[in-house]
């Protein structure tokens, strides 16, 4: 994807910078410096923190971490609610929308690429069989995910390569795509989108080994600060049976310790691995798209760099 030329008519005006990247490289914090020098607001793009009640886990800023910067898309749905791009994209434009009126900056912050791509492009979504999502998710409950994975493996690699062997739902969305366009999952996504505001694609990495370390540690502090307390607080509200939000990375693993399906370090270090497989999903999303501008989050002059970033004209390099 590359960036579009000066003269582009965006549906939309005003400027939206985007900080994405993969998880623990050090996007929100770098979100918090550029809104406290642009004037901005974030809006959340990391589909777990949508979760109420979910926040250890996902790593949320705390209103203290936040610093005064007004955040939007935080806490809006139970975990009993499966996640659902479509209505994420409808909320998170209006929060945008409403930001650009009042003369501020938006500031899109997360690791979910395919959130960021929905609210950025023009993107419509394939529809939907009740009866056919039905079926399969029938299916899905006597096999298990691992099993039709590996169909959605066959039949699309490419998802299957971007979505984890254990996100059902997701699985089955693909799965049901395919089943209703007879064409591969992938090719319902854009592949020349336009965009659909003017936008700063801002990528925050950093070298893996340093990113296993952070992840190593941010695992070490998830279980230090309370997960599983987390956790158990959830199940009577339904986590157990949240479609999405039960297979939310530490969240699953932290469910299996306390049914006694496995010891605490083995939760621990089955997240510290998933994560890891995760982060290497999220850089190839990302990673396609060229309009992304890559900054080590380790850098100590990193703000500036994003800041300058932030002030290119449009299709500048």
């Amino acid at each position: 994807m590359s960036s579009p030329p000066a003269s582009r008519v965006f549906p939309r005006t005003g400027r939206v910078v985007a900080v994405v990247g993969p998880t623990a490289a050090g996007k929100s914090d770098l979100s918090i410096a550029l809104a406290e020098a642009l004037g901005g607001e974030v809006v959340n793009a990391d589909s777990m923190q949508l979760y109420r009640g979910m926040d250890i886990g996902t790593a949320k800023l705390t209103p203290e971490e936040r610093r005064g910067v007004p955040h939007h898309l935080l806490d809006i749905w139970d975990v009993t609610e499966p996640a659902a791009v479509a209505e994420y994209q409808s909320l998170a434009r209006a929060a945008i929308d409403d930001i650009l009126t009042r003369g501020r900056v938006p500031l899109l912050v997360g690791g979910s690429g395919l959130y960021v791509q929905a609210v950025l492009e023009e993107f419509s979504f394939p529809g939907t069989s009740p009866a056919l999502r039905e079926s399969l998710e029938a299916e899905l409950a006597v096999v298990g995910p691992a099993a039709l994975h590996d169909r959605l493996r066959v039949l699309d690699p490419a998802a299957a390569e971007s979505i984890l062997p254990s996100n059902g739902r997701r699985i089955v969305r693909a799965l049901e795509v395919i089943e209703l366009t007879g064409r591969p999952f992938t090719a319902s996504l854009p592949t020349a989108p336009r965009p659909y505001y003017d936008s700063v694609r801002i990528g925050v990495d950093r070298d893996t080994a340093e990113l296993d370390a952070r992840i190593a540690r941010r695992v070490d502090l998830m279980w230090e600060r309370g997960l599983v307390a987390e956790v158990a607080g959830l199940l009577p509200r339904g986590l157990r049976e949240g479609r999405t939000a039960s297979r939310a990375l530490g969240y699953q693993q932290a469910i299996d310790q306390l049914d006694g399906v496995c010891t605490e370090a083995q939760a621990r270090e089955r997240t510290t691995a998933a994560t890891r497989r995760f982060v290497r999903r999220q850089r190839s999303w990302f990673r396609r798209d060229a309009s992304v501008r890559w900054l080590d989050g380790g850098a100590a002059g990193l703000v500036p760099e994003a800041l300058r970033l932030v002030d290119l004209p449009v299709g500048a390099e």
